[in-house]
């Protein structure tokens, strides 16, 4: 799955109207006059911003895991590897986004979606965790 990478730009603010009563998925609710609390995503999603990049989503081997084609993800550079985690990784001269898999000292990335095989990262492997998957923004 290859990854399109941005720079994010967290100097501007973008305060959007935050509905703190939760939106009912059930019975309806009675509607809201105004709503005065806000909320800046950058704020919000992005805890290190010097560490901090969006990938856009090419391809389908995460999309029992959720991530879709297109999908925007939030990467931070700046948070340790860990197994199970989602990460982009740099592995032969191309960049993936898969599921990180550590046993018995040997590194795997494993796709979400049978129809794409593990990757087992040899010692000969040009190899490196690039940044950790934070989030994924995804369009409806």
């Amino acid at each position: 799955m290859p990854i399109e990478i941005y720079q994010i730009n967290t100097e501007t603010e973008l305060e959007l109207p935050l509905v703190t009563e939760g939106i009912s998925a059930g019975f309806p609710s009675p509607a809201l006059d105004f709503v005065d609390l806000t909320i800046d995503l950058n704020r919000h999603l992005i805890k290190h911003p010097s560490a901090t990049f969006y990938g856009r989503v090419k391809g389908h081997s995460l999309k029992d895991a959720g991530i879709d084609d297109g999908d925007l993800l939030i990467i931070d550079r700046s948070i340790e590897p860990r197994d199970g985690c989602i990460a982009v990784c740099f592995i032969d001269g191309e960049f993936t986004a898969k599921r990180i898999k550590i046993q018995n000292k040997e590194i795997w990335l494993v796709p979400e979606n049978e129809n794409y095989k593990p990757i087992k990262v040899k010692k000969d492997s040009d190899f490196m965790v690039w940044g950790i998957v934070t989030y994924v923004i995804k369009s409806l």
